[in-house]
């Protein structure tokens, strides 16, 4: 029987844009994959369609799963002959237990192989603006587990010895434990008046850090509520945070803003956000589902119109499966709702014919109707809008639609809807984000009640929200992701968030 192989990865502290390229390589030849609860959002996102995932991954104060069934998982799959990936928060060999298991599989005669992963131990601090050592004032770092093994008979951490420790010192998940932590180090002769940071969730979008000393840190984390996953730096550099912040710098500093894009669109908008500033919180409410479908000939047909980059996306696969390309185009007009559809179709290699000005269907139904066409192919989500079909068949036009994928409803985890909730804005790209975040916020009320403004790209979102009992406070002039930026950036200009 031929023997399969296990790859440990480290996919990060949370920022899918420190994930390493061998990591993504490794999860997209992946036959099954082992993951954690703690990777970043989209780190499967390259994943084969047909590979088999398993959530074996731990929350504190959670449901569990074994660590002895985790191994157990990864043995039976290598042992079957495939490809095992087995995808940690961080690094697999700091506090990751990818120690273990390496030896488990070395024990079991299993090939492996480890890809390290940025840990956070370096990374939450860095993006506070925190260096972990610093000329002059840490030549050294040692790095703690703030929460050991319950079942050991006694710590490993010789607590006077890391008290006299001659540099940084950052614990891992030891939130619950910082009454201890600073009172050990206290008891061991570090200073009650040295500077600590926690960094909760560092390097995600709703990161925050909290400052104090060693004396009064367990009492401000308290009040905070800080939560993991967090790190907490003792020394001297933890104070140089206010001095190196860098996240969080620019026209939306201070804004707290949800994003309900689907996921796989959310990244472009959420990262001009953040660029600008914003702490983002992605919470994606709808996600697009594939549909079987077949594109026909398209020898008879004058005009393509496309309602959104999603549709391109699906269009320009089947054709690519079909063992057609963009070739297959040739002298057929292509129309396209706006910019960001009119992107997605470049990226072909085709360049649109119709790009309205305002990106809505009644603009590029007026854009179209002089335009002579026989027979035209609509693609568009299903049950979508047809005020371009309707056009198009009012002048006697033959119209064919293809529905390549169908907009569903995505549920919001309890963390992401309070953190979604209690933003200063929440930005709405489509009528159906509009009605499926009211959704899953519980009804109109409660997102009335939390006080978040509203944010529209456009007037269909806007009258879908109005729908639902609810006003926007800005409408995006141009109806695109940078134009709802734009329009975020003047109201908070307008009015600047409560300090």
């Amino acid at each position: 029987m031929k023997t399969g192989r296990v790859i440990l990865v480290g996919a990060g502290p949370g920022d899918p844009g420190l994930m390493t390229v061998r990591a993504l390589e490794a999860i997209a030849a992946a036959d099954v994959i082992l993951y954690d609860k703690l990777i970043p959002a989209t780190a499967l996102d390259g994943a084969r369609e047909d590979a088999i995932k398993l959530d074996v991954g731990k929350v504190g104060g959670g449901e569990q799963v074994p660590q002895e069934e985790t191994q157990r998982l990864l043995l039976r799959h290598a042992q079957e002959g495939k490809l095992v990936v087995r995808v940690k928060g961080g690094d697999p060999f700091v506090f990751g237990r990818g120690g273990e298991e390496a030896q488990v599989c070395r024990e079991h005669g299993i090939p492996f192989e480890v890809v390290p992963g940025v840990t956070a131990g370096i990374a939450g601090p860095a993006y506070a603006g925190i260096p972990v050592t610093q000329r002059n004032m840490a030549a050294a770092v040692a790095f703690v587990t703030g929460h050991e093994d319950p079942k050991k008979p006694e710590t490993q951490i010789d607590w006077p010895a890391l008290a006299a420790f001659p540099g940084t010192l950052v614990f891992y998940m030891g939130v619950r434990a910082l009454p201890r932590i600073a009172e050990q180090l206290i008891a061991g002769g570090r200073p009650a008046s040295e500077p600590v940071a926690i960094v909760e969730r560092g390097t995600l979008p709703d990161q925050r850090s909290v400052s104090g000393t060693l004396s009064t840190i367990a009492e401000l984390a308290a009040a905070a509520e800080v939560r993991p996953p967090s790190v907490t730096v003792v020394g001297p550099v933890a104070a140089l945070g206010d001095e190196l912040a860098w996240l969080g710098r620019g026209p939306l500093s201070g804004c707290a803003i949800t994003v309900t894009r689907p996921r796989a669109q959310a990244s472009g908008l959420a990262r001009q956000l953040r660029d600008l500033g914003a702490r983002v919180v992605e919470a994606a409410v709808i996600v697009p589902q594939p549909l079987a479908f077949a594109i026909p000939d398209l020898s008879d047909v004058d005009l393509l119109v496309f309602s959104s980059p999603n549709g391109v996306g699906r269009f320009f696969d089947e054709l690519k499966a079909t063992h057609r390309d963009a070739r297959s185009l040739f002298g057929i007009a292509v129309a396209v709702i706006g910019p960001g559809t009119a992107d997605a179709v470049r990226a072909h290699g085709v360049e649109p014919d119709f790009i309205p000005t305002r990106a809505v269907g009644e603009s590029l139904a007026e854009m179209v109707s002089g335009f002579d066409v026989e027979h035209a192919l609509v693609v568009r989500a299903r049950g979508g809008r047809d005020v371009v079909r309707n056009a198009l068949e009012d002048r006697g036009t033959d119209v064919t639609l293809i529905e390549p994928y169908v907009t569903v409803a995505e549920q919001l985890d309890p963390r992401t809807r309070e953190r979604a909730l209690s933003a200063d804005w929440a930005t709405f790209t489509s009528a159906s984000s509009a009605r499926f975040f009211c959704a899953a916020a519980g009804g109109a009320h409660v997102v009335r009640e939390s006080g978040l403004k509203l944010a529209s790209i456009g007037p269909i979102t806007t009258e879908a929200l109005r729908e639902q009992g609810l006003e926007p406070d800005v409408e995006a002039t141009e109806h695109t992701p940078g134009g709802l930026v734009d329009a975020l950036v003047a109201a908070s200009a307008a009015t600047p968030p409560a300090a």
